[in-house]
């Protein structure tokens, strides 16, 4: 999968976990799931943040290398008082890096950050099993090198380079380890997918040797930093979820967009609104608010569809169609699209679908065909993507 394309999906409520991608329904969900993401280009760091950054910097030269560098390499009174006046978070973000630091003397402690193919290797492994120990309480039947390599080590996207049209830089795209090694030991990991116009967090994890230090927060605004610094602009950390104390965190950082289900625009993050979620499950915020759900004035639901949500529950087949999701295009519409048209791939070249299953007399309303089972891909995907951008593959272990 290209990284433009999974870009497109992350912008319909999609993500990965490994291989796996998916999208929940907000709508029906006990604890609905919002895409979110920040404007790096606008981000301002609170005192909390900066005081976090400047606190692990000044852990890592030592109060020795800071006198002497001092005077071995004096600011002018203008970068000085810059520096006081301003915080810079790429600059400060970088500030103990080895590479930054000028010596001699030499630091307290040794600090190296590289972004690295999101290959297994047994010192990653091991920062793993400590997190998933330590910090979420996992027992040793629970954690596994099969394990951390599906979940972390396995993504679909392909690693590529992508040269901006705006200003001809050059950015990495695809899946990362963005590795934090202090003194040479692997402390802590970020997993990234780099795309064209993100730096997607998919998963932190560090070893408990560094707890104190903040990690979470380090890595978060290391990651902001680095949507910056190289032009992704947009830092996507991941669903959010309101009513999950663990998520609190991800509102910290500002200013941050939530990805209306039902059209698909963005809405700005504000105390209004998380007011309003504070009152309901799933919070409708397109023009349909009124509305009941699948009322069929809602993209999520039609007339027809709510009669056959009364339907028995022994049916052994269901449809997307029925799920009152939010952003899928109701029955009638999605029988106006050419499914026949959408390409599929086989073992040799290239087929259309409707040449490989003529379907002529199958009707998208009768789950358990295969164009029912497309259409409702198609729908949940998007239709505008699939005409242009998607390919089905039902080759095994591909």
């Amino acid at each position: 999968m290209s990284p433009e394309y999974y870009q497109s999906l992350l912008d319909r409520y999609w993500r990965r976990s490994g291989a796996l991608l998916y999208r929940p329904n907000q709508r029906e969900a006990c604890c609905p799931h919002y895409t979110l993401r920040l404007d790096s280009s606008k981000f301002h760091a609170t005192k909390d943040q900066r005081h976090a950054i400047n606190r692990f910097n000044k852990h890592v030269t030592g109060d020795e290398y800071t006198k002497k560098a001092a005077r071995l390499y004096p600011r002018s009174r203008e970068q000085a008082k810059k520096r006081d006046m301003e915080f810079d978070l790429v600059e400060r973000i970088h500030e103990a890096e080895a590479q930054t630091l000028k010596n001699p003397p030499l630091p307290l402690h040794k600090f190296e950050v590289t972004l690295e193919p999101d290959v297994f290797t047994e010192e990653k492994y091991a920062v793993f099993e400590n997190y998933q120990r330590v910090v979420h309480h996992e027992g040793p039947d629970s954690i596994s090198r099969d394990g951390f390599k599906r979940f972390l080590c396995a993504s679909p996207l392909r690693r590529t380079v992508f040269r901006s049209a705006d200003d001809g830089k050059e950015r990495q795209l695809g899946s990362y380890h963005q590795c934090y090694r202090l003194d040479g030991k692997l402390v802590a990991i970020g997993v990234l997918d780099l795309l064209p116009d993100c730096v997607s967090a998919v998963y932190f994890l560090y070893h408990e040797s560094i707890h104190k230090w903040q990690p979470g927060k380090l890595g978060a605004l290391r990651e902001i930093a680095l949507a910056t610094e190289k032009g992704y602009r947009w830092w996507y950390p991941g669903y959010y979820i309101h009513t999950c104390p663990k998520m609190k965190y991800k509102m910290d950082y500002a200013p941050q967009f939530l990805l209306e289900p039902d059209t698909l625009s963005w809405e700005k993050v504000d105390d209004d609104l998380l007011a309003r979620f504070d009152s309901k499950g799933y919070l409708e915020m397109s023009s349909h608010t009124g509305d009941a759900p699948g009322s069929g004035n809602t993209p999520g639901g039609t007339a027809k569809e709510e009669e056959r949500q009364g339907d028995s529950d022994d049916e052994e087949e269901h449809s997307l169609f029925d799920a009152n999701m939010p952003g899928i295009p109701p029955l009638e519409q999605m029988r106006s699209v050419d499914l026949d048209q959408i390409p599929v791939r086989l073992n040799r070249g290239f087929c259309f679908a409707g040449d490989i299953f003529q379907w002529n007399d199958e009707d998208i309303d009768n789950p358990g065909t295969p164009k029912a089972a497309i259409a409702q891909m198609v729908a949940a995907v998007g239709t505008d993507l699939v005409a242009h951008q998607t390919c089905l593959d039902f080759r095994r272990g591909v």
